[in-house]
């Protein structure tokens, strides 16, 4: 592929490291699940010849056949059923949902069939699905093309749900939750497709399940997941001009939650703000915060804060700026949070 660049030395034992756009790291991830397993196999909308509607799977169908690399009907209850019976059958399928805001007809099977067989069947039924979802909004689209339902999801027990934020992490979590004998719904950032950076095909990144220190600071903490997370590190390059500095936190795994990491964190630098693209109200933040709370409540000098998008439908495209969370967002809550009076840590 012309957007590949591998870095190796003949005779010399060093990492393959191969330059990729985060989508492309996918369809990489894919690939090498096919080529490991036989009984992994993709299906969803207009994913084999067509590659998918933002490429991910291009050329899989070619390379492995049209009963490996599914083009289903245009309907999501019907792709997660489907995956359901396959798994039940001993086959690991990992089902794509076209957009965000198309994955709730399949909502019924994601819930209350996929997350539950498991503990119905004291443990006796296994169902490895993975579900890859695009979402999130800023690629100029509108409300049922830009949707965040990481909350809708997280409420539900026995669901494993991540989202990577660059090219290495969506390798490797792709094939981790692919392995996983859990349900495992991947939230893939979708503006974030064309985002380019380095995978270490030998490499493995850390846990897929755990929260990741991205950028020590002292100041506060600023927690992201997703297409915020380069977001947050440009907030925290522009605060050290201005003399603050910023922990950046990648929550990586939405259910199960690594609060741990997050706490530790934040009683490190007696702050934490929150931030993601689906509404505040009623948003997975607000989990974080009570956790982190719980947790850390005697070594934080300022209440938990929250940036995320408003208590409204996804605006129309020419208003989405204004919805979503940018950078200066981001630096006005970390400017509120000092703005309470210091305790010193109690």
């Amino acid at each position: 592929m012309s957007t590949e660049t591998s870095t190796t030395t003949p005779g010399a034992s060093v990492p393959e490291v191969t330059t990729l756009p985060l989508a492309k790291a996918i369809n990489r991830a894919l690939r090498d699940e096919l080529e490991a397993d036989a009984k992994t196999l993709l299906i969803g909308e207009d994913i084999g010849a067509l590659g998918g509607v933002f490429r991910v799977t291009d050329w899989l169908q070619a390379d492995f056949g049209a009963d490996r690399v599914i083009d289903s009907p245009l309907a999501e209850s019907g792709i997660i059923g489907t995956c359901i019976g396959l798994a039940m059958r001993g086959y690991r399928p990992v089902a794509e949902i076209q957009f965000d805001g198309f994955v709730f007809p399949a909502f019924n099977q994601i819930t209350t069939q996929l997350a539950k067989i498991h503990n119905r069947t004291d443990g006796a039924v296994r169902v490895p699905v993975t579900i890859r979802i695009p979402y999130g909004g800023h690629i100029g689209s509108i409300e049922h093309h830009s949707e965040s339902p990481e909350a809708l999801f997280a409420h539900t027990a026995g669901l494993r749900i991540i989202t990577p934020s660059s090219p290495h992490d969506a390798y490797w979590m792709t094939r981790q939750a692919i392995r996983s004998d859990d349900p495992v719904i991947v939230l893939e950032p979708k503006r974030r497709y064309w985002l380019k950076g380095e995978v270490d095909l030998q490499r493995p990144a850390p846990d897929a399940f755990t929260a990741q220190v991205l950028r020590p600071g002292t100041d506060v903490t600023l927690a992201a997941y997703g297409p915020l997370v380069p977001v947050a590190l440009a907030a925290a390059e522009v605060a050290a001009g201005q003399g603050r500095s910023i922990e950046v936190v990648d929550v990586r795994s939405i259910s199960p939650l690594d609060d741990e990491t997050i706490a530790q964190s934040a009683a490190r630098t007696q702050r934490l703000v929150v931030a993601h693209e689906a509404p505040t109200f009623g948003g997975f933040g607000a989990e974080i915060a009570a956790r982190v709370t719980e947790r850390a409540y005697h070594r934080l000098a300022a209440p938990v804060l929250r940036v995320g998008g408003f208590h409204m439908p996804y605006p129309p495209s020419a208003q989405e700026n204004r919805y979503l969370p940018d950078i200066d967002r981001m630096l006005e809550a970390v400017e509120r949070s000092f703005a309470y009076a210091s305790t010193g840590g109690r």
